[in-house]
């Protein structure tokens, strides 16, 4: 667990950093209440998974909060929800008010990217790709590959492929991968691409493999992968050249847009429920002026 995620922070400095990290998270907002409440409206708090961010007046109606956020939260849910809270039966708490919470859940990075090769067109790649919600493991052999300064945020990460007796060892780098992770192999050596290819491969469980180079180059290499015993339907698999169809520039910047459009076109939608908040008529009954 990050050292942050162990102290509490005020609910605004986790929300920076957990949206630059891409973390899954909720916000929690205290929008309307009635009667005595622990907390006035505006009140709020940050939820993750392991901490919780400020209060929004403790007790067992807080509990509730968090549970529910969570709960949602382990179920990859995103979007927006509006809780209604009594301080009574509900909460256990004999307060007699009445609290509404506006729920804002943000389930993280949609997808993992493993991108293999520090040299210009991957430091270009990372660059498209670090606004993006996405999380970018970034592997390279060499010692000084990576640039000075690192990109913003926690969505990227770089580790250096450690050397081995007989070259690196990219076996090791590839078995850490998470499951389900698009991997983007682009390194400044053939044989280091073909190994990283292969140990894909051997993986299984990759949603996409993509290598930089011409059809040539894949030629060579799908010979060589067949041999070691990757069947068609894997390497079938492999995308060769890699970028969207019909990008032709040869810049390092015009490649990695090429790349990152084409991820956006492979990577599955997600299945989510309805996406468009609280209903209407929910929000009018909530926050109408009562005509009592």
């Amino acid at each position: 667990m990050p050292l942050s995620e162990q102290r509490p922070e005020p609910w605004h400095a986790a929300l920076d950093r957990l949206q630059r990290g891409a973390r899954p998270h909720a916000l929690a907002s205290i929008v309307g209440v009635a009667g005595s409440t622990p907390r006035e409206p505006g009140a709020k708090m940050v939820i993750t998974p392991e901490a919780v961010h400020d209060t929004l007046g403790g007790g067992t109606f807080e509990l509730q909060v968090i549970e529910t956020a969570r709960e949602a939260l382990g179920r990859g849910d995103a979007g927006t929800r509006l809780e209604a809270f009594p301080l009574g039966g509900r909460s256990g708490q004999c307060c007699g008010g009445y609290v509404h919470v506006l729920i804002e859940l943000f389930a993280g990075a949609e997808m993992t990217v493993a991108l293999f090769g520090a040299g210009h067109v991957g430091q270009a790649l990372v660059e498209v790709m670090a606004p993006l919600p996405w999380r970018v493991l970034w592997f390279d052999s060499r010692e000084d590959a990576f640039p000075d300064t690192p990109p913003e945020g926690e969505r990227v990460r770089r580790r250096r492929i450690a050397p081995g007796a007989e070259g690196p060892r990219v076996e090791a780098a590839v078995n850490g991968l998470p499951a389900g992770c698009h991997a983007l192999v682009m390194t400044h050596d053939h044989a280091e691409d073909r190994a990283l290819v292969d140990a894909l491969l051997r993986r299984g469980d990759c949603a996409s493999i993509g290598l930089i180079g011409s059809h040539s180059k894949w030629a060579s290499f799908r010979r060589r992968l067949d041999e070691a015993g990757h069947d068609e339907a894997a390497l079938a698999g492999v995308r060769c050249p890699i970028g969207v169809p019909g990008a032709v520039g040869k810049r390092p910047y015009e490649i990695a847009l090429a790349v990152a459009a084409e991820l956006l076109t492979i990577r599955p939608a997600p299945e989510r429920a309805d996406r468009r908040g609280v209903p209407a008529e929910t929000l009018r009954e909530t926050f109408s002026p009562s005509r009592d």
